[in-house]
């Protein structure tokens, strides 16, 4: 079994930053394609970032030059840095990783962006 383990989330005021974390753990053999996943109150999960075991990142337009999507392959381990962050940030962000060649997703973790 895999299991996702993210941390980092919090309140946080407008312009502020924040830094997730996500840890795979159990049978790993490869991990390929890790990505952040959020989803506001009332509306659809959606991309946030996506890395690619090459290391190629993409992002949703809305956090592009904000955001940014690392991973440490040493640790299993997936990374977003949140800068600048606005009201509109505020949704459950969710770890999503291709393991073993199967899909996974964590708990999720709450991130407020207010005054």
């Amino acid at each position: 079994q895999v299991q996702l383990v993210e941390s980092g989330g919090g309140l946080v005021q407008p312009g502020g930053s924040l830094r997730l974390s996500c840890a795979a753990s159990g049978s790993i053999f490869s991990i390929n394609a890790l990505g952040w996943y959020r989803q506001a109150p009332g509306a659809e999960r959606e991309l946030v970032a996506a890395i690619t075991s090459g290391v190629i990142a993409n992002y949703a337009d809305s956090v592009k030059g904000r955001f940014t999507i690392s991973r440490d392959n040493a640790k299993n381990t997936v990374y977003l840095q949140m800068n600048s962050l606005k009201p509109e940030d505020t949704a459950v962000y969710y770890c999503n990783a291709d393991v073993n060649l199967n899909d996974y997703w964590g708990q999720g973790t709450q991130v407020t962006v207010s005054s």
